[in-house]
């Protein structure tokens, strides 16, 4: 699974990487321990253009019954998106980005647990495939959440998790945003796990454990 990422470079950086405008009401900050539940930052596609907005990270589907449900959606399998009801009418139109310069994952040794943060080997900003809906609540507020796509683990991830998130390659991002692409057999080819040589791992504080810790001291390497 994926339930702990970075995000941290300069809005301006973000903007760029990814030509993007920023939507209305927008708040930015860098955030070290980004964790479900939170909004976070998201690219979707549009008419005018790539949006840079916020979502709630937990998908509430629109015909949940309440938005309690967002705790147990928090990712989606690749594997199985065309079957859940959940994700299967968003594969076509309701695609999304999470801008990331990295993500947590816990490695098992022994008894413990020990956290990890991913990254590219150049520190570079990468994308996760997500998927979006925007649940009415009865009073007639809207809520717009998230998912995070999850795959196979790549070589250097199989040593830390079974599950890694997927990351689309910087060609794939324009197809993906596409907003009048609907051909859900050639997105799901997407959906596989990252090259292994792109990447890099290393320990990091347990802090980053308690989602009240969110600050630059989570990155540091312990060794």
């Amino acid at each position: 699974m994926c339930g702990r990422f970075t995000i941290t470079d300069p809005l301006d950086a973000i903007m760029d990487r990814y030509y993007a405008f920023i939507a209305d009401g927008f708040d930015y900050k860098p955030n070290y321990n980004a964790a479900p539940m939170q909004y976070i930052p998201t690219i979707i596609g549009s008419k005018d253009g790539n949006r840079l907005g916020s979502l709630r990270w937990g998908l509430v589907p629109v015909w949940a019954k309440d938005d309690k449900i967002g705790n147990k959606l928090i990712n989606a399998r690749a594997e199985t998106l065309a079957e859940k009801p959940a994700f299967k009418r968003l594969i076509s139109s309701k695609r999304c980005i999470i801008p990331t310069n990295g993500f947590y994952e816990w490695k098992k040794e022994g008894s413990a647990k020990q956290p990890m943060r991913i990254l590219m080997k150049d520190d570079r900003l990468f994308s996760l495939a997500g998927l979006y809906d925007t649940w009415t609540d009865p009073d007639g507020n809207k809520l717009s959440t998230c998912t995070i796509i999850t795959t196979e683990p790549n070589s250097l991830m199989e040593d830390i998790h079974n599950r890694m998130p997927v990351i689309l390659r910087p060609e794939d991002e324009a197809e993906w945003l596409g907003k009048d692409n609907d051909d859900v057999q050639s997105l799901l080819g997407l959906l596989k796990p990252y090259e292994a040589s792109a990447m890099r791992a290393y320990e990091v504080p347990k802090e980053v454990g308690n989602v009240r810790n969110n600050n630059e001291d989570l990155l540091k390497s312990i060794l």
